[in-house]
């Protein structure tokens, strides 16, 4: 027979959060240790870690009461949790449509605004032809810089240094290349 997997951290935290939702009740350690052993499978030596976790969340509630500490969750706490998660959406929802309503108004102004002069549409005409020619010198400059006599140079330094390195990898049988 195979050996029973065991639970992953998630499996346990979800168990554990339904072990809480199924009793509506407040539990110790030592209770929850036992109990989650018993009906939801869970190890009870992983139940502290588990539980830290769900704690740390806000998942669960804790508190010490004398010098015992009690841990509990209802279900009405994460419908709530839900509501107010909701209810922040919706704000967020409505601030960014009116966020988006005075931009798309501001931008509509500043189009209202702008008027097409002479000048202006120099300017755009000057622009454009200054961008045609700024692509044309940069594709003439690339191509200058393949034939640049210092890059050959370096190309043919490097391709005696290349070729040194093969000799001496190749035990002394000797490699020619006509430069």
């Amino acid at each position: 027979m195979s050996r029973k997997k065991g639970l992953s951290l998630d499996e346990k935290r979800q168990r554990m959060m339904d072990f809480f939702y199924e009793k509506k009740d407040f539990f110790q350690l030592k209770e929850l240790e036992r109990l989650c052993q018993k009906e939801k499978g869970i190890n009870s030596m992983s139940v502290k870690d588990v539980l830290m976790s769900l704690v740390h969340d806000g998942l669960v509630d804790t508190d010490k009461i004398g010098t015992s500490v009690y841990f509990w969750a209802f279900p009405s706490k994460a419908a709530q949790k839900l509501r107010n998660n909701i209810e922040k959406v919706t704000g967020d929802i409505h601030d960014t449509r009116n966020q988006i309503f005075k931009t798309t108004r501001s931008l509509n102004e500043a189009l209202s605004k702008r008027k097409d002069t002479e000048e202006r549409n120099r300017i755009i005409n000057e622009l454009t032809e200054q961008k045609i020619l700024l692509e044309s010198l940069t594709a003439e400059l690339q191509d200058l810089e393949k034939h640049d006599p210092d890059r050959l140079s370096e190309l043919r330094q490097q391709q005696l240094v290349a070729l040194d390195s093969a000799n001496r990898w190749t035990g002394e049988l000797y490699i020619y290349i006509y430069i």
